[in-house]
Parts: C-alpha cells; structure tokens; sequence
C-alpha cells in the first residue's frame, strides 16, 4: 500500500501546477473560439466568393475542405487534450475502444489539413506552369483530388486502431499495473508497427512540405517571367485589354503563392514540436524511458499540443493577409453587413454604358438627315395657293430655326463626328 502511494506521488510529481492549468485551460478555450469562428466564416466566405465569380470552384473547393480538417482537429482534440493532457495526464477513463476510435479519428483530420495542402498547391502549380494541361484535365479532378487526400490520410492513420489502447504502468518488480495509473498510449505488444507508422508519417510530413516548397518556387519563376508576344495583343485596345487581364491574373496567382508560402512556414513552426513528441515516443519503448526523458516528454507535450492547435486557427489568418477582397468579404461577415457586388456586374454596366453611348450617335444623325430633307423638300416644291395666303410670322419661324442650329452646335462641340455627319451638317449649312 505504502509503495503504491509512494509511485502515485511520483507520477503527480510530473503534472503541471495548477497556475499552469488554468492558463492553459483560458488558452485552449481562446485558440478553440477563434478557430470555430475563422474556419466556419472562412467556408461562408469561400462559397459567397464563389457564387460572386471571386473564387473558381476548385479553389473553393480545397478551401472548403481545409477549413473542414482545421475543425474536426479542434472540436475532437482539444476537449480531449485538455481533460487528459492537462487535469488528468495519468489518469484514462475512456476505455479502450475510445482510445483506439480517438487516435485514429484525430490523426486522419491531422494529415488530411496537410494533404489538402498539398492537393491545392498541386492544382495552383499545374494551373501556373502547365496550363494546356491543366486544361486538358476533366473537371472532376478537384474532387478526385480530394477524395485522395482524405483517404490517404485515414490510411496513415488506419495503424493506430491496432497500436493504441489502454495500458497500465507497470513498475520495475510488480506484475500487475499500479492502480489509477492507466494511460491511452501506445501498446507494448505492437511496438514494431507503432514505431513504422510513426516515421512513415513523419516522412510524408516532410515531403508535403519540400514539395509544397519547390512546387511555390517553380511558379514563382514563371510569373516572373516576361510575358510573350501572344500576351500582348495585335492592335492597341486589344493590348491594353490583354495586359490588364494577365496583370489582373498573375495578382490572383501571386496571391495563391502567398498563401502556400505562408501555409507551408506555418506548418513546419506549428506541427514541428508535436513531430518531435511523436518521434520521441517511437524512439525508444516505454520500458527504456528514464525519469529525465519521461520528464521532457510531458513537458514537451504541452507546448507542442498548443502549437499544434494553433495551426487550425493561423489558416483563416493568412487568407486573410493574402487577399484583400477575402478580407473584406470575411471582416463584413464578422459584423454581418456582408454586400458583395458580382465581379461581372461593373463589366456588364461598363459595357451597356458604352453600348448606349455609341447608340445615341445614330438618332442624331436621323434627326439632321430628316431636317436636311425637310427643308430641301420645301424648297423644292412651289408653295400651293392655300399656302401663299397664309403667310408665316417671321418671329414665329425664329425659335425652330435657331433652336436646332445652337443644338447642332453643341453635339458638334461634344461629338466626334463620323464623316457621314460632317457632310450632312456642311450641307444643311449651305441651305441656309
């Protein structure tokens, strides 16, 4: 009995003080608020982005499904992790399935967030760098390319339904694990295999981030690159049209590499410290652990749990540092004025603008043509004998003489004037 409260006492001893739990208690809660709200507000804004022609739908699309992951990773880890990382580290009273359904849940959201990564920088880079074939591809390859990500990540974590459980300490000298010492850990009988999916997961890891990295760096070359001859148009408005185009494209395209960049930084200070954990429990079995590195661990645990979890919220950030109308849009929402304007609804009243300026030229030349025939049919033919009785009031005919001439000398002033007009007016002015 003395000996079971004298290792129950040891164990206590590596529990953070209370100081610490409070304040990590306020930290988790903050970091699980402000990542509900940016992720849920970040899926509102993507779809009104799309149906405003802001966003294409395979962009929408990944971010979609990466604000999904960011949440799943919140509402299952954290309630978890601050129960039994931070009240209770040595204590489990889920039972053995939960642990198992648990790992296995919390590590396919965990890889899916970076595969969802991966899958839109692939998107961007073959939409950048190899446009033809890009466009060559069909147009269910946004949701193929999803549906992958999300299935390789339940099968790197397929494992840990096999290594997890439930498992006792046993000290040095007992057969039996001591009382109320039982932890939702690795089991000590698939060792090997925890161990292989361990490192098979820390390597996918780091290739998503080195080919992230040499996939934004690749299509940053081609959009610094000079713009062909094909780019610039034949004639002088069809160069300025397709100048202001490509400009308008490689800001969106620079916008996406922004966003990679700052995504793929994020991950490695983030999810570093809990790959480390993680390495550290594959290392060496538990048996081997001393006192000193179970020590580290724990306090290694906490901090690489909030990193970790701070990664989920960091996503909404950066959209929005990399876009200025995600922004906007995503700040109107918070205060619930959101007014966005379709992107074609300016063109398209551009456009009827200047239809209807151009169609105003055509009713000004009937009107002078119609005056010009008017008075050449009245000269033309001989006033009749009703006519010549009635005769006109010179200050009467004043008005609708004058009246047209100072009307046609304006539209001459504001007009530019087709060579068909000029004639009509020089003819209408040698009549007079």
């Amino acid at each position: 009995m003395e000996q079971n409260e004298e290792e129950q006492k040891d164990w206590k001893s590596l529990e953070p003080s209370r100081n610490v739990k409070i304040f990590l208690t306020v930290l988790y809660c903050l970091i699980l608020s402000l990542g509900i709200v940016g992720n849920s507000v970040t899926i509102h804004v993507a779809q009104v982005l799309h149906r405003n022609g802001y966003l294409q739908k395979n962009v929408t699309d990944h971010m979609v499904s990466l604000a999904c992951s960011d949440l799943l990773v919140l509402l299952i880890g954290m309630p978890v992790e601050l129960y039994s990382a931070i009240w209770f580290p040595f204590l489990s009273s889920s039972g053995d399935a939960a642990c198992r359904i648990y790992n296995f849940l919390f590590e396919a959201c965990s890889y899916a967030t970076i595969l969802n990564v991966a899958t839109l920088s692939f998107e961007r880079y073959m939409a950048i760098c190899h446009p033809f074939r890009y466009k060559a591809l069909s147009g269910s390859r946004t949701t193929k390319l999803l549906l992958l990500a999300w299935l390789c990540s339940g099968l790197v974590a397929l494992p840990l339904l096999i290594v997890t459980g439930t498992e006792g300490h046993i000290p040095e000298g007992r057969r039996m694990p001591v009382q109320n010492l039982t932890f939702c850990t690795n089991l000590s009988q698939h060792w090997v295999m925890y161990r292989t999916s361990i490192f098979t997961a820390f390597v996918l890891y780091l290739l998503v981030l080195v080919g992230v990295a040499l996939m934004c760096r690749a299509m940053i070359v081609v959009l610094r690159a000079p713009m062909g001859p094909n780019e610039s148009g034949t004639n002088g408005a069809g160069r300025d049209v397709s100048k202001h185009e490509s400009a308008r494209l490689k800001a969106s395209r620079k916008q996406s590499i922004l966003f990679l960049v700052l995504i793929v930084c994020a991950l490695f200070v983030c999810w570093m410290p809990n790959q480390i954990r993680r390495l550290m429990t594959a290392a060496l079995p538990k048996s081997s652990w001393t006192a000193s590195y179970l020590r580290n661990y724990v306090k290694l645990h906490l901090v690489a749990d909030s990193f970790f979890y701070l990664s989920s919220v960091l996503n909404p950030l950066l959209y929005n540092l990399s876009s200025r109308q995600f922004r906007s849009a995503f700040w109107q929402t918070l205060v619930c004025r959101l007014s966005l304007e379709h992107v074609n609804r300016r063109t398209l009243e551009s456009s009827r603008a200047s239809k209807s300026s151009s169609n105003t030229v055509r009713p000004l030349l009937r009107r002078s043509l119609n005056r010009i025939r008017t008075v050449t049919s009245d000269r033309s033919t001989p006033p009749s004998a009703e006519e010549r009785q009635i005769t006109p009031d010179p200050t009467e005919q004043q008005p609708a003489t004058s009246e047209p001439q100072e009307e046609e000398r304006d539209q001459a002033t504001t007009l530019t004037l087709t060579d068909e007009q000029t004639n009509c007016i020089q003819l209408k002015t040698a009549d007079h």
